[in-house]
């Protein structure tokens, strides 16, 4: 069975399988979350995303994590470079990580709130799409032991906490 974490926090600290980078189809590690990944990993990983990118809109590339204490990014392309998140965009890219987390034997995994940041998505929408995706994804056969959601403000956290509960009351 797969665990469900929601934490308030710093996700490039999570000492995990894989982290989760929200990503611009380009793979070019700017700012938010991706320029955090870039100054705490080094410049590894931004070579690492220069050998996969451009990938396509709604999906997903892996790299080494560099100097995080994690051993993967996995970067979720959820916008063009300078553009907006979509439903849909959010949703296939949710779904491409994880396909990817179970292709490389990641057990341990770190989502932020994909889009939320420069890419302009409402959080509460994110949380019902990827939680959503992730919840699809569990009921079947899995060798994810852990999926945390981290973060990076408390009203975000709790909107992530009312959107998991709520789901949970729908499927009982």
């Amino acid at each position: 069975m797969t665990r469900l974490h929601i934490e308030q926090g710093d996700l490039t600290t999570y000492e995990l399988d894989a982290i989760v980078n929200a990503a611009n189809n380009d793979l070019l590690l700017g700012g938010g979350l991706a320029g955090a990944i870039a100054r705490r990993g080094g410049p590894r990983i931004q070579r690492e995303c220069n050998e996969h990118g451009p990938v396509a809109l709604g999906s997903a590339a892996i790299t080494g994590a560099g100097n995080l204490p994690a051993s993967y990014v996995i970067h979720q392309a959820s916008m063009c470079l300078g553009g907006r998140t979509t439903p849909q965009s959010l949703s296939s890219s949710t779904t491409a990580v994880l396909k990817l987390a179970e292709e490389n034997g990641i057990k341990t995994l770190g989502f932020p709130a994909t889009g939320t940041g420069i890419a302009g998505f409402d959080i509460r929408c994110c949380a019902e799409i990827m939680l959503g995706e992730v919840r699809k994804h569990i009921a079947g056969e899995t060798g994810l032991t852990d999926i945390y959601f981290v973060l990076f403000d408390h009203p975000s956290a709790e909107t992530f906490r009312e959107v998991l509960t709520a789901g949970e009351q729908e499927i009982t």
